[in-house]
């Protein structure tokens, strides 16, 4: 893969000119968000405004694998400090989703109370709190690895390479199960992951990966999950395509609704499991689907067109008087605000859940504040943003409940007003 090296001021950038999969040099643009700046990275409230990196986001699509793929790699060491405010724990759809994976598992094989379960960008331990009837790892790079050690869940601090997994197989014995939830399509040099994977799991052992799903991002316009952790987006084609690569084969593949829509697939060395009609049902559907040029130019407008009516409809708003309330503080609220050019005039603060480590900071790129939850309530704006609007229908009700009386926006696909209280 051809790359070009630059500087970053706090680190380095790698543009990336070739496809991360296939190595094919005609990669087409789809869709170019501007220059973002670290999704995680935020600043303490009071902190005066200082020069901060940002970095160009542009969506590519490869015509040889199906492959998506943004066209820059930040060092993974800006984007994942040792300080990376994110934990799945605090979401009640991951917890769900990860219990749910583990009764899944536990259909297609049977664990034995020795086998080893290995979790690759384990965060705070959550999913691998699923598995502790059976023997578990975690590997993760950043400090939230000290809070899943906290829990009892065994985690090794460090990027996940083949030389983390050759060590971690040497030292804990080989994977029965391998686990990569929303970390898959975050590693730079993809291949040598795989061959990492290859290193670690036993030779009747699984490779189960989870995916924002390319399929789901173009249908629902989710331009707000484009930014510098996501290399990669994945259509089940173009992941086949790089673990057959490997001599992996695909044996079962399950649609999710994390995080706006992903998808879930089992992997294994080839022969080792029957493969599911499930595979050949996510390919066909695909295929009748189809992902060339004119999709992503459709996509593209219908990303313009978002961005254009949410500032109308906030505009609308603040002339009235209307006060506005984000709530949530995920990654995709980072692109969504930077990209339509939000700033603390239009948005007063955003609310976190109590416990969150984003509380009283800035939103990226932005002097909005984060702050407790119990301010909605206290305050009452007319509006509540939901900037996780992929589980608004779980969110408005709650809000509701805990006292909020005003209405909610939901951004996308088409920005709009629901009722509230």
């Amino acid at each position: 893969m051809t790359t070009v090296k630059l500087s970053a001021g706090t680190g380095s950038s790698v543009v990336i000119q070739r496809c991360q999969v296939c190595d094919h040099p005609d990669l087409k643009s789809i869709l170019f968000l501007g220059y973002l700046p670290p999704v995680n990275q935020m600043r303490t409230m009071g902190e005066k405004p200082f020069e901060q990196p940002a970095y160009p986001a542009e969506m590519l699509y490869c015509p040889n694998c199906q492959l998506v793929q943004i066209g820059l790699a930040v060092d993974p060491n800006i984007l994942f400090a040792p300080d990376y405010p994110y934990t799945s724990g605090t979401t009640k759809i991951l917890r769900d989703n990860f219990a749910e994976l583990y009764q899944e598992v536990r259909t297609i094989v049977d664990l034995k109370s020795d086998d080893l379960v290995v979790d690759v960008g384990s965060n705070d331990g959550t999913l691998l709190s699923n598995f502790t009837a059976h023997r578990v790892l975690g590997i993760e790079p950043t400090l939230q690895s000290q809070l899943a050690i906290e829990r009892g869940i065994p985690s090794i601090m460090a990027f996940f390479t083949r030389e983390t997994a050759e060590k971690a197989a040497a030292e804990h014995g080989k994977a029965r199960v391998i686990t990569a939830t929303n970390v898959f399509a975050h590693i730079e040099n993809v291949h040598d992951i795989v061959e990492g994977i290859l290193a670690l799991m036993a030779n009747d052992g699984m490779f189960i990966s989870e995916s924002h799903y390319l399929i789901g991002l173009l249908e629902t316009v989710q331009y707000d999950t484009i930014y510098h952790e996501h290399l990669r987006y994945y259509s089940l084609h173009s992941l086949q395509y790089l673990l057959n690569m490997h001599g992996l084969e695909v044996f079962h593949v399950k649609r999710i609704p994390t995080h706006g829509g992903s998808i879930r697939v089992y992997a294994a060395r080839k022969g080792q499991y029957e493969i599911r009609p499930s595979v050949q049902q996510i390919l066909d559907a695909e295929a009748a689907l189809g992902t060339d040029e004119h999709m992503f130019d459709v996509f593209k407008q219908k990303v313009v067109m978002s961005k254009l009516q949410l500032y109308a409809l906030l505009s609308d708003i603040k002339a009235g008087g209307g006060r506005v309330y984000g709530i949530g503080a995920p990654s995709r609220a980072s692109t969504l605000i930077n990209y339509t050019g939000l700033d603390n005039g239009i948005i007063e603060a955003v609310m976190e859940v109590p416990g969150s480590h984003k509380i009283g900071k800035y939103m990226p790129g932005t002097l909005i504040p984060v702050l407790p939850e119990t301010k909605l309530f206290e305050d009452q704006p007319e509006y509540a943003l939901l900037f996780s609007w992929h589980i608004a229908d779980e969110l408005m009700p709650k809000l509701t409940a805990k006292g909020f009386k005003g209405d909610f926006i939901i951004p996308l696909p088409t920005p709009r007003i629901a009722k509230g209280g």
